[in-house]
């Protein structure tokens, strides 16, 4: 298991927001991910328009995950229509 950051934008509309964030942490809870910090970062302006929307709901996470199960949860991700954008990142390299 190595340590991620994790940050995803979902779309700003409140029910939206609340499915992408169950849909996020039940994927991770099914693949056995460790959440260690969950960080809710609020509504902010995007700095261009994504999927025709100029705002976005930020949530941050830091994580334990086995490295080969990202490229699923990147899979997954893409087809959310909740989840506008999402990163993650290895903070030991």
């Amino acid at each position: 298991m190595r340590n991620y950051e994790f940050t995803v934008i979902f779309n700003a509309n409140e029910d939206n927001t609340q499915a992408g964030l169950e849909f996020v942490t039940s994927t991770f809870a099914a693949a056995g991910v460790e959440i260690t910090k969950q960080d809710d970062m609020g509504v902010k302006y995007l700095a261009y328009d994504i999927k025709k929307q100029e705002k976005g709901h930020y949530v941050y996470f830091e994580m334990k995950a086995d490295p080969s199960s990202i490229l699923g949860f990147e899979q997954k991700f893409l087809l959310n229509p909740n989840i506008l954008k999402f990163l993650f990142v290895n903070p030991e390299k």
